[in-house]
């Protein structure tokens, strides 16, 4: 543990500036729990917080593969911040900038004028984005799933390739829009592929033309395995159970263009596919970058094991934007995961508060409780504890069983298992969307002037 000296706030000038201020950038999981412990914690007028996010919620990103498969409604992995944190000012908008010499942010709203917000302790739990690389199409065809809105669009999607495909007589374009690619073989594009290829497998029923052999789900990963976070053992058995299902797995293999939908890997394969998705990979949030925080060699902020920025202070860090030294392997980071994020958020709080009252530090320490993920219904890899290996319908019980602990609130838990519910007793809802996407599309179409053999025809009153 450390002493650090009593606390003082910066800033002055007006009695609620005497209040400390602590400024959480991120509202995710680690931001929004955090701003709760606070809440939970901090005696009345004992510090303001603010939290900012672009997004008026927080979304419970390992639901999202099952959110594109259907299995959970899009609102149901999402929290109202409002809602839940009762003392905290929301603002919706960006950090674009901080100067923390000087213990400001440069904040733009969703709307209106970019403004300067001075704190006195700020928490950076911006999380993570995409991190694409520059392949020739992947930015104009390629989409991520770290969002829910990702997510629900390739559910509409999916299911809109399986129609386009009915319905043409293009044998170029059906072959086109039964091809799925994924990059990625970690949890994300694992668990995204899997997911998709059994909801399109259970949608063929619907369609007279297509048949379960008619759909081709790519899978391209860099390394030579999957799913490394469960170990070896199981990672392969996971490999085995995709192949199974006819889903293509590429091992040390690039994607290297998807220009016009025509995709060319580096083992010379060359095909048109009509969904890409990438999710090789992550990278901290963009303000990460435009501050004056120190950066680890990655780009992640330089994060002590009290979630400290090092040789910063008054700044805290953790999740998918701060690399956390393990302190049961010397050397090495804690893994930027939903089971981290639940367990460092107390702790950051925590050490707000010490810091705020003079009081030692807590160092965080976690041991790895072992991974899970699900590869469509009731099918799954799992390691547990170090030891337990489980795949197939008992490793989707216990990362089913795991993620309802975890998602936030009581009031999720239970619509996410209304969902599950449904889902046993009902067959799976193949109603699609694509339209959800280009809402203003039919008020522009009806908005045009309409013409019938060369004349302007005049609109009803």
């Amino acid at each position: 543990m450390t002493e650090l000296r009593n606390y003082r706030p910066v800033h002055g000038g007006g009695a609620e500036s005497e209040i400390p201020h602590v400024l959480i950038v991120g509202g995710g999981y680690l931001g929004m729990y955090t701003a709760r412990e606070l809440e939970k914690k901090l005696g009345v007028g004992e510090a303001r917080i603010t939290i900012v996010d672009p997004n008026a919620y927080m979304t419970y990103q390992p639901f999202l593969p099952e959110t594109a498969a259907g299995s959970i409604s899009p609102r149901n992995v999402v929290v109202p911040l409002r809602k839940v944190l009762k003392r905290t000012k929301v603002l919706n908008g960006r950090v674009i900038r901080i100067d923390h010499a000087n213990r400001t942010v440069d904040f733009e709203p969703n709307e209106g004028r970019t403004r300067q917000i001075g704190y006195d302790l700020i928490v950076m739990a911006a999380g993570a984005i995409s991190r694409t690389l520059p392949i020739p199409g992947l930015a104009e065809w390629g989409i991520g799933i770290k969002t829910v809105q990702e997510a629900a669009y390739l559910r509409n999607h999916v299911l809109e390739q399986l129609s386009i495909a009915d319905s043409t007589d293009d044998p170029a374009l059906r072959r086109k829009a039964l091809n799925f690619v994924f990059v990625g073989g970690g949890f994300a594009g694992a668990e995204a592929v899997a997911e998709l290829e059994d909801l399109a497998r259970d949608a063929t029923r619907m369609y007279s033309s297509i048949g379960i052999d008619d759909l081709h789900f790519y899978l391209i990963e860099a390394a030579d395995t999957i799913l490394p976070e469960v170990g070896p053992d199981v990672g392969q058995k996971s490999l085995n159970q995709l192949r199974r299902r006819n889903i293509d797995v590429r091992l040390s293999t690039l994607l290297e263009s998807a220009v016009n939908q025509h995709i060319k890997l580096s083992d010379g394969t060359e095909f048109d596919a009509g969904t890409l998705v990438w999710t090789a990979g992550v990278k901290p949030s963009p303000v990460v970058q435009a501050s004056d925080l120190p950066l680890g060699p990655k780009g992640h902020l330089d994060t002590s094991e009290y979630l400290t920025i090092n040789g910063a202070d008054g700044a805290f860090a953790g999740g998918d934007n701060a690399q956390v030294p393990d302190l049961n392997k010397p050397g090495s980071f804690y893994p930027p995961n939903a089971q981290n994020a639940v367990r460092q958020a107390p702790i950051l709080a925590g050490n707000v508060i010490a810091t705020l009252r003079g009081k030692p530090l807590r160092a965080y320490r976690h041991k790895n409780l072992g991974a899970v993920a699900g590869l469509g219904l009731q099918k799954g890899a799992a390691q547990l504890f170090g030891k337990i290996k489980l795949t197939g319908r008992l490793a989707w019980w216990a990362h089913r069983s795991y993620h309802l602990y975890a998602v936030p609130t009581f009031n999720r838990k239970l619509r996410v298992l209304a969902d599950w519910a449904l889902g046993f007793l009902l067959r799976r809802d193949f109603a699609a969307l694509p339209e959800m996407s280009e809402p203003h599309q039919p008020f522009e179409e009806a908005s045009r002037p309409q013409v019938h053999n060369g004349q302007l025809l005049r609109r009803a009153s």
